[in-house]
């Protein structure tokens, strides 16, 4: 049973040096976290390193007779004891910065720091008295007989962390509450654990166990919280960018109106009727922060052209072949690809500028074609406060992982193809 024992240990320690070694790993090199979330995990991590490399040293020596052996035995339980108490503040620095308060002068860490004091005098009393436990000259292990007195301000210190949780709950996101709370359950089990059966050693492994737990659950809360961060600038940009439309299509499309109020007043009135209506989906779409249908899409894609055909007149021609029409899609994706080909296709010396925009159902998803027969038009508009090619491909990937690709035709000009995942039907 000894043996078995032994070998229990010795997996446990070995399981618990393994754990805290890749925790130090990922907090040294995950990205999209705060470097002072970071700094914790590091610090938490290392001394658990510490402590499991401690509690695998005094399982290697062990058992083995000696006074070098015992030595280290006691130096071995020292610093595991050490090491491990010292979790227990560090943890209260961090919840406390978790909940947006102050560590320093705080009522709970001032309260930690005595009992951890506490603690640290009857660890050093014990290297010189028989009283809470002892190593014999054959390297056996032994309680004295006020062992649970050792026991009593870990226990405190894990009481008012607790408490600390608690007090300060509304002041964290529920992920992070969870997290917290494995990490100080699951060692304060452990101990109990150990405490009942006598030489196996838990507590080691609970502690780097429900570290790494609360550092993939804190992880994964700072990446997804990087991920909105992200699609929010993305709608930013794209607010910004409607806000700043193109001044000279506003000047030609009212100079336009202008000259048609004397000449032809119904069609003056159909322009302002199509450009109110251009606007008012252009400003609807700021807003707007989820997939819509693609009516929508096509409806101020149509407004925008409307316009721009009563000023080119015979000069732009747009054709619309869209039988499959079920699927939603991010705002201001299609208008801004006709716009470009509108911007970039119209050229006095060159034929009528011709667009097609069609759509069809493909394996996985639906495809949108932009076809013109213009010269063709660059990703990125720097003369322009327009939306541009990669930020519309940006919002693609961001809100339904979907794709944009732009190809030359080989009689002329270009063919822009998104791609909406069939999930987004």
């Amino acid at each position: 049973m000894t043996h078995v024992l032994d070998y229990i240990n010795f997996g446990v320690a070995v399981a618990a040096l393994v754990i805290s070694l890749i925790g130090l790993v990922l907090s040294l090199t995950i990205p999209y976290s705060d470097k002072r979330y970071k700094r914790y995990f590091q610090l938490i991590f290392s001394f658990l390193m510490a402590y499991a490399s401690s509690n695998l040293l005094m399982w290697s020596v062990s058992g083995k007779t000696g006074q070098v052996f015992v030595i280290a035995s006691v130096v071995s339980l020292f610093c595991e004891s050490l090491f491990s108490s010292i979790l227990m503040p560090v943890l209260t620095m961090f919840l406390l910065f978790s909940a947006g308060k102050n560590w320093r002068g705080n009522p709970y860490f001032s309260t930690v720091v005595g009992l951890w004091a506490l603690y640290f005098i009857l660890l050093v009393m014990t290297q010189f008295t028989d009283w809470i436990y002892y190593f014999t000259p054959d390297n056996v292990y032994h309680r004295g007989p006020y062992y649970a007195v050792l026991l009593v301000p870990p226990a405190l210190l894990m009481a008012v962390n607790l408490i600390a949780l608690f007090r300060f709950r509304d002041s964290l996101t529920p992920r992070r509450r969870k997290a917290f709370f494995i990490y100080i359950i699951v060692p304060l089990a452990c101990m109990l654990i150990q405490m009942f059966f006598y030489g196996l050693l838990m507590t080691v492994l609970g502690s780097t166990v429900s570290a790494m737990i609360m550092l993939i659950m804190i992880l994964y809360e700072q990446i997804d919280r990087f991920v909105c961060q992200t699609r929010e600038n993305a709608r930013q940009k794209a607010s910004i960018a409607i806000l700043q439309m193109r001044p000279h299509f506003i000047y030609n499309t009212m100079m336009s109106i202008y000259y048609l109020c004397d000449k032809d007043t119904d069609e003056a009135k159909q322009v302002i009727l199509d450009f109110s209506n251009y606007l008012r989906k252009n400003f609807t779409a700021v807003v707007r922060e989820d997939m819509i249908p693609f009516i929508e899409e096509s409806e101020h894609t149509r407004a925008y052209l409307a316009v721009e055909k009563a000023r080119f007149r015979n000069r732009l021609y747009v054709e619309f072949n869209t039988p499959f029409v079920n699927f939603r899609m991010p705002p201001l994706t299609l208008q801004p690809i006709v716009e470009n080909a509108v911007k970039h296709g119209l050229d006095p010396e060159l034929d009528p500028l011709h667009i097609s925009v069609t759509t069809e159902e493909v394996d996985g998803g639906v495809n949108i074609y932009v076809t013109d027969n213009g010269p063709g038009f660059g990703e990125i508009d720097n003369d322009e406060p327009h939306i541009a090619i990669k930020n519309i491909r940006q919002r693609l990937e961001l809100m339904c992982g979907g794709s944009l690709t732009i190809s030359q035709r080989e009689s002329g000009g270009t063919t822009v193809t998104v791609f909406i995942p069939m999930k987004q039907k």
